[in-house]
């Protein structure tokens, strides 16, 4: 009797232990595989340029949840659902081009107009994924912009805000009348997609749009992206009224509308240096028309190096010399900077300039925007605003853009789920 009894409790517990068992080794498996697929996206053997926290070497990038789960070496492939061997090719934050016009519309000119360009359409296939758009709107239109373009696109679009009401849209863009200081910080204050005040296009010498685009910027607690195209204007004056962290466009050209900034013997200007000391910024905004060699390369030869790649993006400019804003850090590349300042003045510089120290790297948490980009070597020709051709050695080119962990743009297929060889 007792041994019966005592078998048949030593079943029930032999039973019981068997199915706590059974059910520790289902969970634990289950867990232990989502733990070992916690990883979307792993990017692998590429050579990491992260400016921000000082990465540069060959190192994994590991993305989950849109976001950067970590950076490190050696991060086993089987913890990812997806592996883009990135072997012979630079890995770097998602590029910033800080000064284009994507307020496209169907009116004429370019706010809310059919010079300004859709984002998404250029954008990925250079390796941006974050643009501001350069003052193409202003408060009365901002609202349009906003519903239109900004909600609507799967790039980043922040914006700099014309102190002008209706944006960027000639003659009445130089209405004195119609800029209001607090009116246009009122809707940068509401609105963090706004990142700047840009003062563009004045043809007279009264210094009031100028005081009044300062107004609204230190209101906002916002820069200035002042775009020069101030004719009577004093080049000296403009940079000793501009304040640290203020971003001068279109640096590097001579044109009708604007002083140089090299005098007659090619030399820079005493007043760009102290600019430049004082905490100016400066952006390339090479554009249609503004981006010259014969001012680029002396002036880099005598320190001035770019704060910012801004393209000037329009319907012209893209057709034109400049063709997307990777094409200009090219060129800057075979001009004579390294691969490391390009990159920088790409990502992490533009990303403080506008005060969104979040974007512009590849630090844990940080929105997983990330370019995959070739470095290839060759025979190039490059070509400025006045189509004078430079010849290089050099071409970056974006191999994958990834835009919030999701892949936007794969130029030979680096992404793709899986490979088929076809013999013939």
């Amino acid at each position: 009797m007792f041994n019966f009894k005592f078998k048949k409790y030593f079943m029930k517990i032999n039973f019981n232990t068997k199915t706590l068992l059974s059910v520790f080794m289902v969970m634990y498996f289950t867990v232990f595989g989502l733990i070992a697929q916690d990883i979307d996206i792993l990017i692998k053997n590429g050579h990491v340029i992260d400016p921000k926290n000082q990465i540069d070497g060959r190192f994994d990038v590991a993305i989950a949840g849109g976001k950067i789960l970590r950076v490190a070496a050696n991060i086993p492939a089987s913890s990812a659902r997806r592996v883009i061997d990135a072997q012979g090719k630079y890995v770097t934050p998602g590029f910033i081009d800080i000064h284009t016009h994507v307020f496209f519309g169907t009116n004429s000119g370019f706010a809310d107009g059919f010079e300004s360009l859709s984002p998404d359409d250029i954008t990925f296939k250079a390796g941006i994924t974050t643009v501001v758009d350069a003052g193409t709107s202003g408060w009365r239109n901002f609202p349009t912009f906003k519903r239109n373009v900004i909600d609507r696109s799967s790039t980043r679009v922040l914006a700099f805000l014309s102190i002008s009401g209706g944006g960027m849209n000639i003659p009445a863009e130089e209405d004195v009348n119609d800029m209001d200081a607090w009116m246009t910080s009122l809707v940068a204050n509401r609105n963090p997609e706004i990142v700047g005040i840009k003062l563009g296009h004045y043809r007279g010498s009264d210094w009031t749009p100028f005081d009044r685009s300062i107004e609204a910027c230190e209101l906002a607690n916002v820069p200035l992206l002042l775009e020069c195209h101030l004719r009577e204007y004093p080049l000296d004056e403009i940079l000793r009224r501009m304040r640290k962290g203020d971003i001068f466009t279109h640096t590097y050209c001579a044109a009708s509308d604007r002083e140089c900034i090299l005098d007659e013997m090619g030399i820079l200007k005493n007043s760009v240096i102290q600019a430049k000391d004082k905490g100016v910024l400066f952006d390339v905004g090479h554009g249609g028309a503004m981006f010259h060699f014969d001012i680029a390369i002396p002036a880099l030869r005598q320190g001035l190096k770019p704060d910012s790649f801004g393209s000037d993006l329009h319907r012209s400019s893209m057709n034109g010399g400049m063709r997307s804003m990777i094409e200009t850090m090219s060129k800057f590349l075979n001009m004579g900077m390294t691969l490391n300042e390009v990159i920088n003045a790409a990502t992490w510089s533009p990303a403080q300039a506008i005060k969104r120290p979040e974007l512009g790297n590849l630090s844990p948490g940080s929105d997983a925007d990330v370019a995959i980009i070739s470095v290839r070597t060759g025979s190039f020709g490059f070509v400025d605003t006045r189509n004078q051709r430079l010849a290089g050695d050099r071409r970056l080119e974006a191999e994958v853009t990834i835009r919030a962990g999701r892949v936007v743009w794969d130029l030979n297929g680096m992404a793709a789920w899986g490979q088929e060889s076809r013999n013939r």
